[in-house]
């Protein structure tokens, strides 16, 4: 992604969030990456949805990679999705550029 805008993929990683609405999105990491770095995962027309309770398992996706800003009321309703706090919530003050993925299909290993 260091020179592209967005890329077609097969991305393997470790759930470390899941919305607990919906299971509507998710959150990846990557073993290998020291960083910890997240990456918001969302399902192709809301066509499919994951268990809530999928944190700590490895998924393998398929789909497009991406960056995007993400804006401060988007960031919050995805904070209450998620289950955080008030207070957690309200320190969220400035949108965020993500590395995004567009999933067309998710396994669970």
């Amino acid at each position: 992604m260091a020179t592209a805008d967005s890329l077609n993929a097969k991305v393997t990683g470790k759930v470390s969030g899941v919305c607990q609405t919906k299971g509507c999105w998710m959150n990846i990491v990557s073993d290998a990456d020291t960083t910890k770095t997240e990456m918001f995962v969302q399902f192709k027309d809301y066509g499919f949805f994951m268990p809530k309770d999928l944190a700590g398992k490895e998924v393998v996706m398929l789909g497009k990679a991406y960056r995007e800003v993400t804006s401060v009321e988007d960031l919050k309703h995805f904070a209450e999705d998620e289950g955080l706090t008030e207070e957690e919530i309200a320190k969220i003050t400035e949108p965020k550029t993500e590395l995004k993925f567009m999933a067309s299909g998710v396994m669970i290993k």
